[in-house]
């Protein structure tokens, strides 16, 4: 009997081993496979010439001016800057604009982080924070990897009752505090609350993070009033949907709007809309397998695709089986979407433009043209929906606050596009350059860091890496 418990037990130790070389091989490939994102070449400082700039100081173009960047920021901005020796970029004819930020986002690889700066990106808010998020973030403070701005929210904490493998419940106020303590040590730069918790243990995660000085991203809590994420240390709260669902009980209650609308504009809390993940249900409804077949779902982390996105499209292909009219009450809440950040726009609200992508079918990178798309389609101007990715952010975290506008001493984060945004959003789709920290990349290499990321083969090591998250959150 000994003999057969010591070859079970050497025979789980084997296994075990074995387990842990293969997921240490499968994570050395993936990092092998996005090697094309390393940083090697860097200018230390270069003058672009004649380009016309939207500062976004204000709804104006600055035309022909230069602007010399020295060390990843903005020295200098003048006309016939004469600097000799400094590297030449032409901007003659082009318009340089901010660099977009994406404020809501679901990061799965490092292939994303290509995808979005191709896409125009170049500042992200992660709202599901993973250990392997820490690790990201390090990277690209170390300026090892192209990447945008990084900033992650900690794991989601929801309530003892909210069940969910993807959510960190909370047992007690104590467990709280002890949270939050525990994800501000670790690095995570906001604290994500969720959709159970219920007073008491908010308080305490309000307390807490109020003196840990750490600010909180709160998708409402159901289990209080949507009053109740108007206070300190609340940065941003998420989701139209959820004005819509909770704040206003599904109604079209023009008062109780009015009043959430003047919280928002006394409080000064930002309100990230996420209207394109929303509406990914009514073209899930409308569309069905043709969905599927679109050019950029193959942009979608594969691992994600299969363990998230179908499961969306289950739920929402078979309901229509039994419920025929629920894509019309989807598209009627997404016009009241609309209707709403137009109103909040107009009351002075600041928006936060933010896409969910990465989760369902909100694919990184394009969602958040989606996502401006919609804003000018509420009614705002060109240059409203713009402050949404560039100001907007910079003004309510002060980590962006070097972001946003084109000015010296801001960081040197463009793009470089044909026609002015101002006049035509769609020139974002496809900007000439980007630049991020004053690092230089041309067409050529977006167009790489947007094919290295279609239909990529990392589904273990993404696995591997969300299963590390739900074991130690």
């Amino acid at each position: 009997m000994k003999k057969w418990l010591k070859r079970i037990g050497w025979g789980l130790i084997s296994l075990l081993l074995l387990t842990a070389i293969a997921i240490v091989v499968v994570l050395k490939l993936d990092k092998k496979k996005t090697s094309y994102l390393r940083i090697q070449n860097t200018s230390d400082s270069f003058v672009i010439k004649n380009v016309n700039l939207v500062p976004m100081t204000g709804d104006t173009i600055l035309y022909r001016q230069d602007v010399l960047v020295e060390n990843g920021f903005i020295s200098v901005i003048a006309p016939d800057l004469s600097l000799g020796t400094s590297k030449i970029v032409n901007g003659t004819g082009k318009f340089l604009s901010p660099g977009l930020a994406d404020m809501h986002v679901h990061v799965w690889d490092d292939y994303e982080l290509g995808l979005y700066l191709a896409k125009g990106v170049t500042s992200l808010r992660n709202m599901w924070g993973m250990p392997f998020h820490l690790r990201m973030k390090e990277r690209i403070n170390r300026n090892e990897i192209y990447a945008p701005l990084f900033f992650t929210a900690s794991p989601k904490l929801t309530g003892p009752e909210d069940e969910g493998i993807d959510k960190k419940r909370v047992k007690d106020p104590k467990d709280g505090r002890r949270l939050v303590a525990k994800y501000k040590e670790q690095g995570y730069d906001y604290i994500k609350t969720y959709a159970g918790l219920p007073k008491d243990i908010f308080d305490a995660i309000k307390t807490e993070a109020l003196a840990q000085n750490i600010s909180l991203a709160s998708h409402p809590s159901f289990e209080v009033s949507y009053d109740y994420h108007f206070s300190k240390p609340i940065k941003a709260i998420e989701h139209t949907e959820d004005v819509v669902q909770q704040a206003l009980k599904y109604e079209d209650d023009s008062l109780m709007l009015a009043m959430t609308l003047e919280h928002y504009a006394q409080t000064e809390i930002g309100h990230t809309p996420t209207l394109t993940v929303f509406h990914k249900i009514s073209e899930i409804i409308e569309k069905e397998s043709a969905l599927l077949s679109e050019e950029s779902i193959g942009h979608i982390n594969p691992a994600f695709l299969e363990l998230g996105s179908h499961d969306d499209y289950n739920r929402w292909t078979s309901t229509k089986l039994y419920d025929s009219l629920v894509g019309e009450r989807i598209l009627k809440q997404h016009q009241q979407h609309l209707k709403i950040v137009k109103k909040m726009n107009d009351a002075g609200v600041i928006l936060l433009a933010g896409t969910d992508s990465g989760i369902s079918y909100a694919v990184p990178g394009f969602g958040i043209h989606e996502e401006l798309g919609f804003y000018k389609e509420a009614g705002l101007t060109n240059y409203e929906v713009l402050k949404t990715a560039t100001v907007n952010p910079s003004s309510i975290y002060e980590e962006l606050s070097n972001t946003g506008t084109l000015e010296v001493g801001k960081l040197a984060n463009f793009v470089l596009t044909s026609e002015n945004p101002l006049e035509n959003l769609k020139t974002l789709h496809a900007p000439e350059k980007v630049f991020i920290k004053g690092l230089i990349l041309d067409s050529d290499r977006l167009t790489k860091l947007q094919e290295k990321a279609f239909k990529r083969n990392n589904y273990w090591a993404t696995t591997i890496r969300l299963a590390e998250g739900l074991l130690f959150q």
